[in-house]
């Protein structure tokens, strides 16, 4: 279907038939060309985005990629370090279209105290160009922990900072997720959790955050990150996990992308597993399913650049997401907006924050890389082009 779209006051002023604004002076054909409302990223890591260079991932697995990012979180993370390399990352996403973003931000020792105030900071430099939001990145057991009213408090006062954990079967109890619930209630916040990322075949920590949220009658808003575990299990399991998630409220975000390159790696031999959680059946049991960045140039990821296209595009083709007639934009569009509570969505009344692309229909845009793009702020033709790796500093 084809529409006119009028801009007035940087908003959009309506949505008409084709053909209705042709007679108006300054009116633009675009020639069929697809017009979106600005991406909005929900889940990343800003603080450890491009890395990769310095310390890569030494065999490119989940190991790997952890004691790489802590090597190169002790030997490198300066105030000076990471917010060059959050200014260059919240570059590339705003050249590329993306206007709110929400980042985990490794909540450990020293630069888990800095990093807080870093965000707090960006957030008002980057008032009106990326809307951000942080979530403490932090194992289960520290709010259990006599440092969990320092965690909690620069979360808490941090505008929409989100409560965070790494949650795994193995380190999952009903204890410290009941504490965790309860500091989210005391504080309203939300949580955003990572889950499962891993091919453990013998149950989930998903299940337990479920149950666990429906037990204590949670009001907050859930997030789980990954799941990757969920398409492993027998098809039981799945079927009594999914509507545990609709019946908590719970929504997913699936990190495509990062999840292929990790999982079910093994030097000298090809991946059964793509490492994906189960996007299609999540979405049919009307679960809100996401797809974010997650890692970029970094050891968990070693490549992205914060473009959401390459993001709905890969996960296309991994999740075959293609003949599911389903409306998958929305995955990187008014889902995680509306999650993130912004409106990213072509209706009238709406921002004009409008993304063009030289593409006329889903097959040509999932075709091209779409680097032609043409980004619109409150209605205003944005110039700005993805930073150049040079001024990240550092030789290759």
């Amino acid at each position: 279907m084809r529409y006119d779209i009028a801009l007035s006051d940087g908003k959009i002023s309506d949505i008409l038939p084709a053909g209705s604004l042709s007679s108006v002076g300054d009116a633009t054909d675009l020639k069929g060309q697809m017009v979106w409302p600005c991406f909005a990223d929900i889940h990343t890591h800003l603080d450890k985005a491009f890395i990769w260079e310095r310390t890569p991932n030494p065999d490119g697995t989940f190991m790997g990629a952890l004691q790489a990012t802590t090597q190169d979180r002790e030997g490198y993370w300066t105030d000076a370090d990471v917010e060059r390399r959050m200014e260059f990352s919240l570059n590339c996403a705003y050249a590329h279209g993306t206007s709110a973003i929400r980042t985990h931000l490794d909540t450990f020792g020293t630069h888990g105290n800095r990093v807080w105030p870093l965000l707090r900071r960006l957030q008002k430099k980057w008032s009106g160009k990326v809307a951000l939001q942080g979530v403490s990145l932090t194992m289960p057991e520290r709010y259990m922990g006599e440092d969990r009213d320092g965690i909690v408090r620069n979360v808490a006062e941090t505008d929409g900072g989100v409560l965070g954990a790494v949650l795994m079967k193995h380190n999952t109890t009903p204890e410290a997720l009941e504490v965790l619930f309860g500091l989210a209630t005391e504080y309203g916040l939300e949580l955003d959790l990572h889950v499962d990322e891993n091919g453990e075949t013998d149950g989930t920590a998903l299940e337990l955050i479920a149950k666990t949220a429906l037990k204590l009658r949670f009001r907050q808003k859930i997030l789980c990150g990954h799941c990757c575990s969920l398409s492993v299990q027998s098809e039981t399991q799945q079927t009594h996990i999914i509507p545990l998630l609709g019946e908590a409220g719970i929504g997913i975000v699936s990190l495509p992308l990062c999840n292929m390159y990790l999982q079910d790696r093994t030097a000298g031999r090809t991946p059964r597993w793509r490492g994906v959680t189960l996007l299609q059946e999540l979405d049919a049991a009307g679960i809100p399913v996401m797809l974010a960045s997650d890692n970029v140039r970094d050891p968990f990821y070693a490549y992205g650049d914060f473009d959401m296209h390459e993001i709905l595009q890969g996960g296309t083709r991994i999740g075959q997401l293609d003949h599911t007639h389903r409306p998958w934009a929305q995955s990187v569009t008014s889902r995680p907006g509306s999650w993130m509570g912004r409106t990213h969505r072509l209706e009238k009344g709406a921002p004009a924050d409008l993304i063009i692309f030289p593409a006329r229909s889903m097959n040509e845009w999932m075709s091209r890389s779409q680097a032609g793009r043409t980004v619109l702020r409150n209605g205003r033709i944005l110039e700005a082009a993805p930073p150049s790796y040079e001024t990240l500093g550092g030789e290759i």
